[in-house]
């Protein structure tokens, strides 16, 4: 085990890989299309590494290590919970994606990726598109995600919304005996397509929905769909009092001086990385009697919709299989009060379990 403290600036690359179990980072830079991206590997013990790419405005080269290193981990458990033949891999992409992104600079980096020769497989995260993924596709085979008139499974996004949803009725089962959260409270963070696709179940189950986001075009197009959502500033979320607080944002966002400040009996949201330190936060949640579902155990639904395209099987078979969230969520939040762990300990244990078996047959 590394004594390397990950969240100290100078820390190097291979320091941080050796701390959290990573066999690869590739850094991409093209100075003509101005791309500038790494792509992590964390595990491929259980197959090649999928996840998909993100570019987000990091304010530091640091700030984006940190991210796609902590989100490429998150997929390795992800999948790994989910019952897939996946290993975990992430990528970002820095830069504004509302003003650096191009046709080129997606292709540019589709090279970068075919030169893995199929380790990592991307597909759409924040920032990205599935037309993106069809000019990265015009450069390598490992892509998914890509629009339907191409073969490709499309948008992830209603799918990790449902798998969301039904996370979340898991854990108001947990909370309140009942899976129903018809007359609940819940607090959307993030109006991007998760979050409208989950505001979008969890009105049709008459859950009462406020909202907030920081780019008012997404609370003009939420509003316009659904006209009976509130809207709450980003600055008061926290505070807001309310069942669910589902975070459907970016990361971090639960952390010491947020959970604090919350006003929820759930917590289960469609953002990866909700807790800025996992093990520390999760504990927090438990000593607040707030009952907290695994992002990555929740929000496995695109993953598991992108998957299809390599493995074959139908939108309908992804549904179905999306639909058992709801089971694997409460085993493992039943799962947690047995041990007398948190609930993202339980998560983690039941993902490397699998990890582990795996290992254990290919040395025997």
């Amino acid at each position: 085990m590394s004594t390397c403290n990950p969240s100290d600036p100078t820390t190097g690359v291979i320091g941080l890989m050796e701390h959290m179990k990573h066999e690869q980072v590739v850094h991409c830079y093209d100075a003509k299309t101005g791309l500038r991206a790494l792509i992590a590997i964390h595990s491929t013990i259980l197959g090649p590494a999928l996840g998909g790419t993100r570019m987000w405005m990091y304010a530091h080269e640091q700030e984006a290590l940190q991210d796609v290193l902590r989100l490429s981990e998150g997929m390795t458990y992800k999948a790994s919970v989910a019952g897939l033949d996946l290993g975990g891999g992430k990528a970002v992409i820095i830069g504004d994606s509302r003003r650096d992104k191009s046709p080129d600079l997606m292709r540019k980096y589709g090279e970068f990726v075919e030169r893995l020769n199929g380790h990592y497989i991307t597909a759409e995260d924040v920032g990205t598109t599935k037309a993106d993924m069809a000019y990265i596709g015009e450069c390598t085979r490992h892509v998914t995600g890509r629009p339907e008139n191409e073969g490709g499974s499309g948008d992830p996004s209603p799918v990790t919304a449902y798998g969301v949803y039904r996370g979340m009725k898991a854990a108001a089962m947990k909370a309140w005996d009942t899976p129903d959260l018809g007359g609940r409270t819940v607090v959307v963070q993030g109006a991007g397509n998760v979050g409208r696709y989950l505001t979008g179940h969890l009105l049709s189950e008459g859950a009462r929905v406020r909202v907030c986001d920081v780019f008012a075009d997404q609370i003009e197009r939420i509003r316009a769909e659904f006209p009976q959502v509130q809207v709450i500033s980003p600055e008061s979320i926290y505070q807001d009092e309310a069942d669910i607080y589902a975070p459907c944002a970016l990361g971090a966002t639960l952390n010491d001086h947020t959970i604090p400040e919350l006003r929820c009996r759930v917590v289960a949201g469609g953002a990866n990385n909700q807790l800025a330190d996992v093990a520390l936060h999760a504990q927090m949640l438990t000593e607040r009697g707030i009952v907290y579902a695994p992002d990555f155990l929740i929000n496995s639904g695109g993953l598991i919709n992108v998957y299809s395209e390599i493995k074959g099987y139908t939108r309908e078979e992804a549904i179905e299989r999306t639909t058992a969230i709801y089971d694997q969520t409460l085993r493992i939040l039943e799962l947690a009060d047995e041990l007398g762990v948190t609930t993202h300990e339980a998560a983690v244990r039941t993902a490397l379990t699998r990890i582990d078996s795996k290992v254990e047959l290919a040395t025997a």
